[in-house]
């Protein structure tokens, strides 16, 4: 199936974009310029700037010439959850290699944080993932049995955990995210091909469905000199009249 051209025109600017090509502060091609560079209506081109605007990644509009605001793509709740779609989003060729997966009674902490009892048993598995070939970050995640007991049979190599969760109809509705430093462990070194003590980037989260009943707890831990995490925040018109108030 072929990409739609907006997309493609979208990927090969946002890579120009993170590779510096067009660094911050930069004007990009007018909309002319683009069409005729590839080859393209003005109606994909247009797209493809929309789209690198919803990112954060460029400013400008209404007759004004864009202008590159950030390296990194603001991402959408969606890919907090997936690994996967948050490095295709940023530019990446995702991996990843299933440790291991077992059904297993959790550790005290983390049966609480799902609010299970403690005979109850969960799916657990440690899985490294790639960017671009190489190790980026080892997730160590936990579903309550009901969610996670399809994982055992899955194909975990193939791709995102996520998408084949929304697949089969699991409510992924709302996560916490907790970032943290902590030092590497014997299992970190091993896998991510760091010294044990080295700084890693963690993010705990915490997945509720639209119940607020937890399904999901993962705890990731990244090299930071391969994975980056940007968080923008925006303050709304209402909230600030709120807060004057």
């Amino acid at each position: 199936m072929t990409e739609p051209l907006h997309r493609t025109l979208a990927a090969k600017l946002r890579e120009r974009i993170r590779g510096g090509d067009l660094p911050i502060g930069a004007s990009l091609p007018s909309e002319a310029e683009l069409c005729r560079e590839f080859d393209a209506s003005r109606g994909p081109v247009r797209q493809a700037l929309a789209t690198l605007r919803e990112e954060g990644l460029i400013g400008g509009g209404q007759g004004k010439r864009p202008v590159v605001l950030d390296a990194v793509p603001a991402q959408p709740f969606e890919s907090f959850l997936s690994f996967t779609l948050r490095a295709e989003i940023t530019g990446y060729a995702p991996g990843q290699r299933l440790q291991e997966i077992a059904l297993r009674r959790p550790e005290p902490p983390v049966a609480a944080a799902l609010q299970l009892e403690p005979d109850q048993l969960a799916v657990q598995l440690l899985r490294l993932r790639l960017l671009d070939g190489k190790p980026a970050m080892l997730e160590r995640m936990t579903y309550v049995e009901s969610v996670g007991r399809p994982l055992l049979d899955a194909d975990l190599d193939a791709g995102s955990i996520y998408a084949y969760l929304i697949d089969r109809g699991v409510d992924l509705h709302a996560a916490r995210h907790t970032f943290d430093a902590i030092a590497a462990d014997a299992t970190d070194s091993r896998l991510l091909g760091v010294p044990v003590g080295s700084p890693l980037l963690r993010e705990r989260r915490l997945t509720t469905d639209s119940t607020g009943t937890p399904i999901e707890w993962s705890d990731d831990r990244y090299r930071p000199d391969i994975a980056t995490v940007t968080m923008t925040n925006t303050r709304s018109s209402k909230a600030a009249r709120a807060a004057v108030a």
